[in-house]
């Protein structure tokens, strides 16, 4: 099957957290024998910035961020294709995107619309009963969720929409995986977070209050966004933590803390990539609760739960290296087991009828 993938970046994950969601789906569906091809734009400073080169796995282009005839062209390209898949926040005409590939939309192809943040789509429609967006819904042949659940699922259907399925993140085992901690990122918690409106508040909270409240431990802070934020003494603020390095991140704290931005933790059932990465490394996690956790991770056993910087610094005073690598390596054997991405990909396929199926007419 011939795929067309329009979305944020595929090879560079700066200011972009859908990237390793990307990878893992694509070089999985790469692997089951299908054609990729991955439309993203040269927009903010992406380009200059990127953590892998072209893969092998996918064929990249890159098309203007301010001009619309490279675009065009661009979807020229993909109506060739079996698959077309239009993601939420490519940053860069992604109103002119959503109706373009619409009309790309023949009996022999399949148009799908992949909502990499569901919750603050849905919240957008919803308050604006004009968002151009909205009466496309009920036209693309299925919605992709990178999570949410029930609540999500009832409200794109509530729109319109014919189909709407989650395909949660998921873990690359011969990506994300044990390696040996790395001084830079050594501290008794550690959290990589870009510093976005809807999450700062809840950063404050879970971890620069905590941080503030227990003076004689270390956290480190990856991220963008930081730099002209007043941080504790303790937190030690290391910026963009490139794609190369998150293991090093995940394996050298005792623990590793999972904040969700507060529309996915409303909504639940929104495990973030970094679950999975850190699950991957074998870390320590402890996680803000949200509705839905338990069927990715066994709360107590494989992620530690909290719902407050309280709970966060009794998990920490309490933890000893020895159970914080039981907690890691029943986490790590978990996600390996049953959230991969090969696993999301087999979803896909089985979602849109299987492999024969992907090469027929589109659903009805």
């Amino acid at each position: 099957m011939n795929i067309a993938f329009f979305g944020s970046s595929l090879v560079s994950a700066y200011w972009n957290g859908a990237a390793t969601y990307y990878r893992g789906i694509i070089r999985a569906l790469a692997g089951r024998g299908h054609t990729v091809t991955f439309y993203e734009p040269d927009a903010y400073d992406r380009q200059t910035h990127r953590d892998i080169p072209d893969p092998s796995w996918a064929r990249v282009v890159v098309y203007g961020a301010s001009d619309t005839a490279e675009l065009e062209r661009a979807l020229d390209s993909a109506a060739r294709a079996d698959l077309i898949i239009k993601a939420s926040g490519v940053g860069v005409f992604d109103e002119l995107l959503e109706a373009a590939v619409l009309e790309l939309r023949r009996a022999s192809n399949t148009v799908v619309f992949w909502d990499v943040d569901a919750p603050a789509t849905l919240e957008r429609v919803s308050r604006d009963g004009h968002d151009p967006f909205g009466p496309l819904i009920a036209r693309y042949d299925a919605i992709f969720t990178y999570g949410g659940g029930p609540p999500v699922v009832e409200a794109y259907l509530a729109l319109g929409a014919r189909a709407c399925h989650p395909i949660y993140n998921a873990v690359d085992p011969d990506t994300h995986h044990r390696v040996a901690p790395d001084p830079r990122f050594e501290a008794a918690l550690g959290l990589m977070a870009n510093r976005l409106p809807d999450r700062e508040a809840r950063v404050e909270s879970f971890f620069l209050d905590l941080a503030r409240a227990l003076p004689d431990q270390t956290f480190v802070l990856g991220g963008n966004g930081w730099s002209d934020k007043p941080l504790p003494d303790n937190v030690r603020a290391v910026g963009h933590v490139y794609t190369r390095d998150h293991n090093a991140f995940n394996c050298s704290p005792q623990a590793v803390l999972n904040i969700n931005r507060e529309s996915m933790a409303r909504c639940g059932y929104s495990p973030a990539t970094r679950v999975f990465e850190a699950a991957g490394a074998g870390a320590c996690l402890i996680s803000d609760a949200w509705v839905g956790i338990e069927q990715f991770l066994a709360p107590g056993r494989e992620v530690l739960i909290a719902e407050s910087s309280a709970g966060v610094a009794e998990h920490l005073r309490s933890l000893s290296p020895t159970r914080a690598a039981t907690i890691g390596e029943a986490a790590r054997r978990r996600v390996v087991a049953e959230h991969t991405y090969a696993h999301r990909a087999a979803e896909v396929e089985a979602i849109l009828g299987g492999q024969d199926r992907l090469s027929s007419p589109g659903i009805s």
